[in-house]
């Protein structure tokens, strides 16, 4: 008689053991499917096996093809690499100076920087712990040859007030196509080798393409156990920037660390670090000359980005969030040449061919899946993947198909953009919108009519006494009459007004918003003051359709 558990040809349990089976006998012998002759020694994909050599072509080639289709690096521009230390940003770092090598087919000819931002404040490490793990990095920046930039999140409380200025929507222009900016590039290479032959004492330069101002080297070569020594001593914590030594002080370190622990959850936190990071990056790249900023976003990573911010109201700005390249900043650009690999590649290409590379704690390491929507995102897509292997590649192919109608518009009127992630925001809210639905219940919440706004009155917090606040909370809050003065209520609502849906969840899991840095702050007040003037003047003002016809006659 039959068993009820036997398993039997077309049954799914027979068919999945015989899969396996088959999985496993040919990876031990099955040969390589490009050259045909070698081993295999690691399969991608079923029936991708590739062998050593030909894993590396194939890994090598994918970056340099990735760049030279979307052509928008120009040859002898300032490109600035951002490394974390972790697995695919090291792989980044490894094609770069293996395609700036001479003897590459297709060599890359931009000049290239590294800049590393420092977030053990955020994390708890300790100040030890923290010259540790920069002295590792630092000796696999000096190993690349490349200037490199080491900077701290502490000091993106000393950036400027014109940091979140907007700037004209594409960087300065070339003048010129891909073909002729790369003709010029070889002839001035050329005129170089010429002028290096006559004057060989200047030669100093690899590959001629990314020379190195003297005081640049100098100022990169700075060790970081001198910067914190001199912390300890009781100075400042200096860093090595080609332009400037920034500092930071352990107040800004202390104040850094009260602005996350005043931030309820960790989806919230991560946000906003991503959003410093990125003002970090953009300001780095600013004062150093660069024009490009390349980040290491895997395929693995920004299919977990696109579902966590669809989560998290971000569907507006996912062709810039996930895409090749991000304009948003106007003068600098942002590009991930790492988006077409997995997670899995990049793990194989390091073992394989020794990348180094730095392990250093996040914000959410050792956090459980559910402690926040990109561990739960995260959690979801990785298990997903594992028992069916094209869930990456599906959610990422969608991505490369999404486009918003106004990165494009750099001669129209530009949209107004969010203070803190930059990027456009939608002001025409449909009445049968959830947004709208939002807005409608806030107010509600308040205490206000929704078509109706109460009159401002310029006096002190909650209109009583002297003005002064109880530990930086507001003195009524807690009563029934809420306080609704200048100084309480309606600074929140301003800040808000000038966020998307995604930040101004950020924001409303804040504490209190004196803790914002000051540029922020200031960046809101000056929007404030723009379109407090701009509605006394509207009625002396053109429109923007009377402006063309006036334009055209």
């Amino acid at each position: 008689m039959c068993e009820v558990e036997d398993d039997y040809p077309g049954e799914p349990l027979y068919e999945a053991a015989a899969a396996a089976a088959a999985v496993s006998a040919t990876s031990v012998a099955q040969k390589c499917m490009k050259c045909k002759t070698n081993s295999a020694v690691l399969v991608i994909r079923v029936g991708d096996a590739f062998c050593k050599s030909c894993f590396k072509e194939y890994f090598v080639h994918k970056f340099r093809a990735m760049l030279g289709k979307t052509r928008l690096i120009f040859p002898g521009e300032q490109v600035l690499l951002a490394l974390s230390g972790g697995p695919t940003s090291s792989a980044m770092l490894c094609q770069v100076q293996e395609g700036l090598a001479r003897e590459a087919p297709k060599k890359l000819r931009f000049s290239p920087g590294i800049v590393h931002i420092d977030e053990g404040a955020v994390c708890g490490r300790s100040l030890e712990e923290r010259q540790e793990t920069l002295s590792q990095l630092e000796r696999m920046f000096q190993a690349s040859g490349f200037s490199y930039h080491i900077v701290f999140l502490e000091e993106v409380f000393k950036l400027p007030n014109s940091m979140l200025h907007s700037v004209s929507c594409s960087p300065a222009s070339h003048g010129e196509n891909y073909k002729e900016a790369v003709d010029g590039f070889l002839q001035k290479q050329r005129e170089t080798l010429v002028h290096a032959e006559q004057k060989p004492t200047a030669v100093e330069q690899l590959n001629f393409t990314h020379a190195e101002d003297p005081v640049q080297t100098k100022l990169g070569q700075l060790s970081i156990d001198d910067v914190f020594t001199d912390l300890n001593s009781g100075s400042t914590l200096t860093e090595a920037s080609t332009r400037e030594k920034c500092k930071f002080t352990l107040a800004q370190t202390e104040a850094v660390k009260e602005l996350f622990s005043s931030i309820k959850t960790l989806t919230a936190k991560e946000e906003l670090l991503q959003t410093l990071r990125h003002h970090l990056l953009l300001y780095t790249a600013r004062i150093n000359g660069y024009t490009k900023i390349m980040m290491g976003d895997s395929c693995t990573r920004l299919a977990v980005k696109l579902l966590t911010n669809i989560s998290l109201g971000r569907g507006a700005s996912l062709a810039i969030d996930t895409g090749f390249s991000d304009n948003r900043y106007g003068d600098v650009i942002i590009v991930r040449p790492m988006r077409e690999y997995s997670s899995k590649e990049i793990a194989f290409y390091n073992k394989l061919f020794d990348v180094p590379n730095v392990f250093t704690p996040a914000l959410d390491t050792k956090a459980s899946d559910k402690a926040s929507i990109h561990r739960l995102t995260e959690s979801f897509v990785n298990k997903l993947q594992a028992d069916f292997p094209s869930t990456v590649s599906t959610v990422y192919r969608t991505s490369e198909k999404l486009n918003t109608a106004c990165s494009d518009l750099c001669g129209a009127e530009q949209p107004d953009k969010c203070l803190l992630c930059l990027c456009a925001m939608n002001n025409k809210i449909e009445e049968a919108s959830a947004f709208h639905a939002t807005l409608i219940s806030e107010k509600l919440s308040l205490k206000q009519v929704p078509d109706q706004v109460p009159e401002v009155t310029e006096q002190p917090c909650c209109g009583g006494g002297d003005g002064e606040e109880n530990n930086g909370k507001c003195c009524d809050m807690q009563s029934e009459t809420a306080c609704f003065s200048t100084d309480c209520g309606n600074r929140t609502t301003n800040l808000l007004a000038l966020l998307c849906y995604s930040c101004r969840l950020t924001i409303k899991d804040m504490v209190s918003l004196d803790l914002l840095p000051q540029y922020v702050l200031s960046e809101a007040e000056r929007r404030k003051r723009r379109a407090q003037v701009k509605e006394q003047i509207e009625e002396f003002l053109l429109a923007p359709e009377k402006e063309t016809d006036v334009a055209s006659s």
